[in-house]
C-alpha cells in the first residue's frame, strides 16, 4: 500500500504523476509493508514511468487513427469533398500525436519536450522513415514536388533558425508560424480544388440508399470515434509527457534530448506506417507527400500553438545542432531527387541507406550528449 506525500520523483521537481487527487504514485516517499515505512527508490520512480511511456505511445497512435477515421467519415457525411478531407482532415490527424504531445509539454512548461518533438518528428521523418522507404522501393520524386513543397519546406526551415536565433519562441512567433499555414493552407486547397474535378455522388445502394462511406461508418459511430479518440489521444499524450520528463530527470538528460529522440520516433509512428504501405503499394508520390506535409505542419502549426499558447527558451543545441540537421536533410532530398526537366527524380536504395545512416549518426550524437557512452 502506499501513501501520498508531498516528495517528489528523484531526479525531478514535477508532480509524481500527471492526474490530480490519484492515489497510484511513482515517488511518494514512503511505502507500507508489514507495518513498517520504507522510502522508495529511483527504481522504484522508474517502473511506473517507464510503463506511461510505452503505454502513452501505444495508445497516441491508437487513439489518432480512431480520430482521424471518424473525422474523416463526419466530414463526408457533411458534404466535404475528397480532396479537403485528405488535405486538411486526415492531414491534421496524421500529426495530431505531435500537436498533442507539443501542446501539453508547453502548458506544462517543457519546451524541450515541446520542441524536440517537432524538429526530431521532422528528421526522423526524411533520414528514418524516407530512408526505410526507399530501401523497400525507390521513390519517384516528381517535379511538383522539386519545384514548390521542398523549396517552400526549405525556407520555412530558415524561418524556424531565424525565430530561434535570439533563444526564445515568442507568442509573436507562434502567430507568425500559424498565419504562414493558414496561407499554405489556403493557397494549396484552391490549387487542388481547381486541378481536380468534384467527384461524382456515391451509387445508390440496394436498397435505394447511398452507399455509406469511409468503412460504412454510420454519423453516430463516426462522432463516437472522434470523441473518444480525442479524449485518449489528450490523455496519453499527458502520460508520454510525464514519462519522459520523469526519465529524463531520472537519468539526468535535458527534455530536449527526450523529445528529440522517443518521444520524435514515437509520434512518428503514423507516418512510418503509411508511407510503408504507400511504398509497398508503389505510391511513391503518397509516401514523399505524406512526410513533406508533415514536416510542413509541424514547424507551422504544431511549433506555432505550443509557442502561441506559452512561449519558451529554446536551448542553443536546437539553433546549433537539431534545425541545421533538418535543412540538411530537407536540401538533400532537393539533390537527390534532381533531374532533369520534365522528368520524375528518384531516390534510390544507396541514397535511402545514405539518409538512414544520416538519422543513425544524428541519434549517436543525441545519446553523446547524454553522456550514454
Amino acid at each position: 500500500m502506499l501513501f501520498r506525500s508531498p516528495a517528489l520523483c528523484p531526479g525531478t521537481d514535477r508532480d509524481p504523476f500527471p492526474f490530480p487527487h490519484s492515489t497510484l504514485l511513482c515517488a511518494p516517499a514512503l511505502s507500507f509493508r508489514q507495518g513498517r515505512i520504507f522510502p522508495l527508490t529511483d527504481k522504484t520512480c522508474m517502473l511506473p514511468a517507464t510503463l506511461a511511456l510505452i503505454c502513452g505511445l501505444i495508445l497516441l497512435v491508437i487513439s489518432a487513427r480512431y480520430f482521424v477515421d471518424g473525422s474523416a467519415a463526419c466530414a463526408r457525411h457533411l458534404g466535404m469533398p475528397p480532396l479537403l478531407i485528405g488535405m486538411v482532415v486526415v492531414g491534421f490527424g496524421t500529426s495530431a500525436p505531435e500537436m498533442a504531445v507539443s501542446i501539453l509539454a508547453a502548458l506544462q512548461g517543457d519546451p524541450g519536450i515541446a520542441l524536440g518533438n517537432a524538429y526530431g518528428s521532422n528528421i526522423c521523418n526524411i533520414g528514418l522513415i524516407l530512408g526505410l522507404t526507399a530501401l523497400i522501393r525507390p521513390i519517384a520524386v516528381q517535379q511538383g514536388a522539386l519545384k514548390h513543397e521542398l523549396p517552400i519546406l526549405l525556407a520555412i526551415t530558415g524561418l524556424a533558425a531565424w525565430q530561434a536565433r535570439d533563444g526564445s519562441l515568442s507568442r509573436i512567433d507562434g502567430l507568425t508560424l500559424l498565419i504562414v499555414f493558414a496561407i499554405l493552407m489556403f493557397v494549396s486547397i484552391r490549387q487542388g480544388l481547381r486541378s481536380q474535378q468534384m467527384p461524382a455522388a456515391p451509387e445508390p445502394g440496394p436498397s435505394g440508399a447511398q452507399a455509406a462511406p469511409i468503412g460504412d461508418l454510420s454519423l453516430p459511430r463516426a462522432l463516437l470515434y472522434v470523441l473518444a479518440g480525442l479524449l485518449v489521444l489528450v490523455a496519453s499524450s499527458r502520460l508520454l509527457v510525464w514519462g519522459a520528463v520523469t526519465i529524463a530527470g531520472h537519468f539526468g538528460v535535458s527534455d530536449l534530448i527526450i523529445g528529440l529522440s522517443i518521444v520524435a520516433v514515437g509520434t512518428s509512428l503514423p507516418e512510418l506506417a503509411s508511407s510503408l504501405v504507400a511504398a509497398s503499394k508503389g505510391e511513391d508520390e503518397l509516401a514523399l507527400g505524406n512526410i513533406l506535409g508533415s514536416n510542413l505542419f509541424n514547424t507551422l502549426a504544431v511549433v506555432g500553438l505550443a509557442a502561441g499558447i506559452s512561449p519558451m527558451q529554446t536551448e542553443p543545441a536546437i539553433l546549433l545542432r537539431d534545425i541545421p540537421v533538418m535543412a540538411v536533410l530537407t536540401a538533400a532530398l532537393f539533390l537527390l531527387g534532381w533531374a532533369p526537366k520534365d522528368r520524375a527524380g528518384r531516390i534510390n536504395r544507396l541514397e535511402g541507406a545514405l539518409l538512414l545512416a544520416v538519422y543513425v549518426a544524428y541519434t549517436l550524437t543525441l545519446l553523446k550528449s547524454a553522456g550514454a557512452f
